[in-house]
């Protein structure tokens, strides 16, 4: 599937990551009810290796984190009506997935959206073979929740945020590795 992105480029289809640290903006999305919008992903081979993850991906071309943030919500989910607020959390990461190393410098951003429907519509092959759907969850069910969900703080990091609001300046989390 090819689609424009904002910075013009043709999207392969492929995931184009070779190794190095791969930039990411990713989407901390709430419903007006401050239900947080969790994708569920598992390796392509082996979908009982699973977790829940937040919308978002790797920069394309010249494209901001800001861009990028937009661009990945709107092909995970096809939401597109969203207020794309402050940076929360940064994060660096690195994990096995498909076979390799992936190396990230992680950037959340807070959005907000009254739409709460979601169809994936822009999906590389890659995503399409490990992304299962999407799932609304409050933040009492993340908390209760027993399956894997990255980054692995986000229910305590979900609830400081709806008691406190967004920080004053991005919060670096602890490195993780898998």
């Amino acid at each position: 599937m090819h689609a424009e992105t904002p910075a013009g480029t043709a999207r392969t289809g492929e995931d184009t990551y070779e190794g190095g640290l791969r930039k990411v903006a990713r989407v901390v999305l709430l419903d007006p009810e401050d239900r947080i919008l969790l994708l569920h992903g598992h390796e392509p081979d082996d979908p009982a290796d699973d977790w829940w993850f937040t919308p978002g991906g790797g920069l394309e071309g010249t494209e901001t984190r800001e861009e990028a943030a937009l661009r990945e919500l709107a092909e995970e989910t096809g939401i597109t009506d969203v207020e794309l607020g402050p940076v929360l959390w940064r994060r660096r990461c690195s994990f096995p997935f498909a076979g390799r190393r992936w190396d990230q410098d992680e950037w959340y951003y807070l959005a907000r959206t009254t739409q709460t429907a979601t169809r994936a519509q822009g999906l590389t092959d890659l995503e399409r073979r490990s992304v299962a759907g999407a799932r609304w969850w409050t933040c009492r069910e993340l908390t209760r929740a027993h399956e894997t969900v990255y980054p692995t703080r986000l229910a305590e990091l979900l609830h400081t945020l709806l008691d406190e609001g967004p920080p004053a300046r991005p919060v670096t989390l602890d490195t993780e590795i898998v």
